[in-house]
């Protein structure tokens, strides 16, 4: 694996960019959550980066938000309604370890200020910041459970929908973008995936994160 940034022609970044970015899915659809302007497929993104941002494996990360959605908490309301013991359960069940009570305390926490503060709806949380980026990064991070770094893990999905949020790239695909040589900065990879095209970034820079999360950069570049 190289330990240096790789250099290339402007035209050898744009057709690894068409590689990466080829499947038209971001990060969460290609682990199976949908990313739409639904208020419960919002609420899932946002949950799964909430584990995302833990350390550890990330393919446990992202089971256990499988599992806490066939729990059937696929809903701020539902998840506010579900039990602190359930929760745990569950996040054991699916394989992770730490402190899961304190994790299963703020799902709930987060769950129950959803509802009471945007009627479980971030699309609310949108309007509230009458749709400014900064603004909805300080109303995210507002939240339970949400600093920056699960801030830039939901962003980097949402934006393909939340256009005004656009350039956002987390440190997994900023890391993977500075070694392969697409640039140091979540602009320099919206300037490759076309001006405007908030969706085809949100594609680029989840792609850009699994190959980091899988150490798949000599299949990359191969």
């Amino acid at each position: 694996m190289p330990t240096t940034t790789a250099t290339r022609s402007v035209e050898e970044k744009k057709r690894l960019v068409r590689r990466l970015a080829g499947d038209g899915r971001g990060f969460a659809e290609r682990y199976g959550f949908r990313v739409t302007n639904n208020p419960s497929q919002l609420f899932q993104v946002l949950y799964l980066a909430v584990l995302l941002a833990r350390r550890g494996d990330f393919h446990r990360a992202v089971d256990a938000a499988t599992a806490l959605r066939d729990a059937g908490w696929d809903s701020a309301a539902r998840m506010a309604r579900s039990r602190h013991a359930d929760r745990v359960r569950v996040l054991r069940d699916a394989g992770l370890r730490g402190d899961l009570p304190a994790l299963a305390d703020t799902l709930g926490d987060l769950a129950r200020t959803l509802v009471e503060t945007y009627r479980g709806d971030l699309r609310r949380l949108r309007t509230t910041a009458h749709q400014d980026p900064a603004g909805e990064r300080r109303l995210l991070t507002a939240l339970p459970g949400v600093d920056d770094e699960v801030a830039d893990l939901f962003l980097r999905e949402a934006q393909a929908l939340w256009r005004e949020a656009a350039p956002v790239a987390d440190r997994r695909a900023l890391a993977a973008a500075r070694r392969l040589g697409l640039g140091r900065s979540a602009a320099d990879l919206a300037g490759l995936a076309g001006g405007g095209e908030s969706e085809r970034l949100s594609w680029l820079v989840g792609a850009l994160a699994r190959v980091d999360l899988e150490r798949r950069y000599a299949e990359v570049t191969g």
